[in-house]
């Protein structure tokens, strides 16, 4: 794919505040950039390193990436132009980002980074996408694992700042805090622009208790949203000035990439060599010392929150009278204050207070609502333990289906697995175990060795160690069957793909 990027961010040009106050674009495109590669550990158990939070119905009926994507639909109108969206996400995720976008009736075109970088590279690829066939759009760029409550304020902030961005500044929102929260980073806001946007002055760590509680009552700091808006070219060049190693590692691994379909893989030995940093301390902290370009903050105030934690969960969903919420099948009795999810079985809370108590089907957190940023040093104790909780559920998505591991032991081990209609799985091949398959709804198309025939309900079929094989769902329906692993062995690293139609053959 050809790179064009189309010169130099324009820094010179005079802001004319009384144009940022119309709440129209005049035809001036936008393009949505959601940022989906986070890993959430901080929701645990319901995030996994494999299905992180943003892939997940957190609130509401959506995944948070869903409803990230919705969100944009209302930068349409009112004059404006849209380009498509842009995602961002990795390796990993690819396919379940695929799919949710398919589901919400979403066309976009996505990045897959071959290893996490941070989100100044992730953005610095969106960009290079936007301007590759000669486009300049501005960038509105958002994580893929925030709530905001009021699209509509959130779509007039936007607006606020695209004209901002039109004239070369790089903007981002800030949220007038309402409370003092240590769990945020924050922006120290700067000379008054047009009486509602204000220069950046600087951006400060998530602080300490007493220190949030000043910068609540100060009304000088506003909260770091981490949502960006920037021409792609004024990115670009800007980065170029201040980070020039990683403009150009960037650049080299996107020019080596391949587009597959709707993915675009950049060069994973290139890419490699990109230097890991975020927005923040890569760009935005430099502006107000580099000159040239100009750091503008714009007022958000649209029921904002990046559910960093179980705490931001329970604050952002309606409670009942003792202040309590809940999704699944939930019981209370004498709580107050409490959180609880339960993703099957029944969760009873009596008598409880300030209390998170979080049921999968193979995990159950219980913390108190003052201690939930230590969840986060907690999954990392449990991954340097290499206990499986970490990185999957028990539930696990692929891009053909799911299977669910319902029960293992020594030498054997039970999974249910379901494939969506006209699905294939790889055709493969174990050098250390043996499957058992027993189809319970649906038709199965099964290769083994040189045979194929197809297998219908109640009917089975085995798969001996080193044989090739591979299962399919021709019919328009699910197909559901229960297999039996045997062997000395079972890890899924031992699957040999000769071919597959996802890509995943080495």
């Amino acid at each position: 794919m050809p790179i064009t990027v189309t010169g130099d961010a324009p820094t010179d040009a005079p802001f004319h505040a009384s144009a940022v106050a119309v709440d129209v674009l005049n035809g001036l495109k936008l393009c949505p950039v959601v940022l989906a590669g986070g890993s959430g550990t901080r929701l645990w158990p319901l995030s996994r390193k494999h299905y992180p939070k943003q892939l997940i119905d957190v609130i509401g009926r959506d995944s948070l990436l869903q409803s990230t994507v919705r969100r944009a639909a209302v930068l349409r109108g009112k004059g404006r132009a849209e380009a498509p969206a842009i995602i961002v996400c990795g390796e990993p995720h690819r396919f379940m980002t695929a799919q949710q976008l398919e589901a919400a009736g979403v066309d976009a075109r996505i990045v897959v980074e071959p290893t996490g970088r941070n989100t100044a590279p992730a953005l610095t690829l969106a960009a290079l996408l936007a301007t590759a066939q000669g486009e300049d759009s501005i960038m509105v760029v958002m994580p893929a694992d925030h709530v905001i409550a009021d699209a509509e304020a959130f779509g007039h902030a936007v607006t606020r700042a695209a004209q901002f961005a039109e004239q070369g500044a790089i903007v981002t929102l800030g949220v007038p805090p309402t409370r003092a929260d240590t769990g945020y980073g924050y922006i120290r806001i700067g000379s008054p622009l047009d009486g509602v946007a204000h220069a950046i002055d600087s951006f400060v760590e998530k602080p300490a208790a007493e220190i949030a509680q000043a910068y609540a009552a100060s009304g000088e700091y506003w909260w770091n949203s981490g949502i960006f808006v920037v021409r792609a070219s004024t990115w670009l060049a800007t980065l170029q000035r201040l980070q020039a190693d990683m403009h150009a590692t960037c650049v080299d691994a996107f020019a080596r990439g391949q587009e597959h379909g709707a993915f675009y893989h950049p060069d994973a030995a290139a890419f490699a060599a990109v230097p890991s940093d975020s927005i923040d301390y890569a760009v935005m902290e430099h502006l107000a010392r580099a000159g040239g370009v100009l750091g503008v903050v714009v007022p958000m105030s649209a029921g904002w929150s990046d559910l960093g934690s179980w705490d931001a969960v329970w604050d952002a969903i309606d409670k009942d009278a003792d202040g309590n919420a809940a999704r699944g099948r939930v019981m209370y009795e004498g709580a107050t204050s409490c959180y609880a999810h339960s993703d099957g079985r029944l969760v009873a809370c009596v008598g409880t207070t300030n209390l998170i108590v979080v049921e999968t089907a193979d995990a159950v957190l219980v913390v108190d609502r003052s201690h939930v940023q230590g969840v986060k040093g907690l999954v990392e104790r449990l991954a340097s333990q290499q206990g499986c909780e970490a990185e999957n559920h028990r539930k696990v998505q692929r891009p053909w289906g799911c299977y669910d591991s319902i029960d293992q032991g020594e030498r054997f081990q039970v999974k249910r697995i379901v494939v969506n209609p006209g699905a294939s799985l790889s055709l493969q091949l174990h050098h250390h175990r043996a499957e058992h398959w027993t189809v319970v709804r649906g038709t199965a198309q099964v290769t083994r060795g040189d045979e194929r025939f197809l297998l219908s309900e109640n009917e089975s079929t085995y798969i001996p160690i080193g044989v090739m094989h591979r299962l399919e769902n021709p019919g328009k329906l699910p197909l559901e069957l229960i297999e039996v692993q045997s062997g000395a062995y079972l890890g899924e690293d031992d699957i040999v793909r000769i071919a597959d139609t996802y890509g995943r053959c080495a």
